[in-house]
């Protein structure tokens, strides 16, 4: 056989037929089993869904955090980017079991990250560059969800960006609240601009809170928990504002992009997002703050294969390049560690 299917064999990429499986066993004086073994990629296993309650659809994102997997829904926003995202398995009807498509043995080096920057896409795309072999999972939660999601041993990562109020790191500050006794570090992911995305041209001549409670000014808003609801409403209590007097307050929008695309068709003059977002809408973009958004890592998962690639990543030049090309980005302080907790 050629060298490349030693390789495939090796990997588990390829079975060999029957003849070169016997000469292989003879060759090292043990039996087919002992070489080979074929295990079907599909088959119902137990998962847990997050928040407990079955989806709509059953296609469900799975995850395997430590001993067990978690099932994420593919609907409503989640299912969308440029098209339908993959499902790693369906959810059976008992709303306990999944059937998977992908290979059991795939998920062990597949890691979650949970959190609301949308660079995180670029990250892992140049984890699967570095190790065609693991996987990094992006998908999007306020800093405050995605915080929880980890307590509750949901996922492995969790990225957080809230503003610094005085001396202290508040993403560190933030993140011992939420994981209480569970040992992690935080590492620097990226520094970027976030404030209000405005129509194009900004007609309404807003440049900063102040201004959303001016008449006609509708706004759309992020839900609590999120680090960008966090620094308007700072922000609205230092300008002596109360919420009520803003219009859209209380319209929430469930990420950067639904609020963008708001703004982008008129049916709201202002939104909660980042310049990099507002760029890519060709809308304009009024910056309340520069911020660092930090990946949280609890200490058992440092070893984790996808993990230790995507550190290596975090500390490439390529993935630096990449991020400073975004409007608003800074990568000079990735791959930092910022705290332990």
């Amino acid at each position: 056989v050629k060298r490349q299917a030693i390789y495939d064999i090796e990997s588990g990429r390829y079975l060999p037929n029957t003849e070169v499986a016997l000469r292989l066993a003879r060759h090292l004086a043990c039996r087919v089993e002992d070489l080979f073994s074929e295990e079907a990629p599909s088959g119902d296993r137990p998962v847990t869904m997050v928040e407990g309650a079955a989806p709509a659809s059953p296609r469900i994102t799975v995850a395997r955090v430590r001993d067990r997997l978690v099932g994420y829904p593919l609907e409503g926003a989640s299912s969308f980017g440029q098209g339908f995202r993959p499902a790693d398995g369906l959810l059976e009807g008992d709303g306990g079991t999944v059937r998977l498509f992908e290979d059991p043995h795939r998920l062990d080096r597949a890691a979650m990250l949970l959190g609301c920057d949308p660079a995180f896409g670029i990250l892992a795309s140049h984890v699967s560059r570095q190790s065609a072999d693991v996987r990094l999972s992006c998908r999007f939660a306020s800093s405050e969800k995605a915080l929880k999601r980890l307590a509750a041993g949901e996922t492995h990562l969790a990225a957080t960006h809230m503003h610094n109020t005085g001396s202290e790191q508040s993403n560190v500050t933030f993140a011992k609240k939420l994981l209480g006794k569970i040992s992690a570090r935080v590492i620097a992911f990226t520094t970027f601009e976030e404030g209000l995305m405005v129509a194009g041209g900004n007609p309404r001549k807003i440049r900063g809170v102040s201004d959303l409670a001016k008449k006609h000014v509708r706004m759309v808003n992020r839900e609590p928990g999120a680090a960008l609801r966090t620094l308007l409403d700072d922000r609205l209590a230092l300008s002596g504002i109360p919420a009520q007097r803003v219009s859209g307050y209380r319209t929430l929008v469930s990420n950067h992009e639904e609020g963008a695309q708001m703004v982008l068709h008129g049916l709201a003059d202002a939104a909660l997002g980042l310049r990099a977002v507002a760029s890519a809408f060709g809308i304009d973009f009024v910056t309340l703050e520069t911020v660092r958004c930090d990946i949280v890592i609890p200490d058992d998962m440092m070893e984790h294969q996808a993990v230790r690639v995507m550190l290596d990543v975090l500390q490439t030049r390529a993935l630096r390049d990449e991020l400073a090309s975004l409007p608003g980005y800074d990568p000079r302080d990735t791959g930092k560690m910022i705290g332990t907790l």
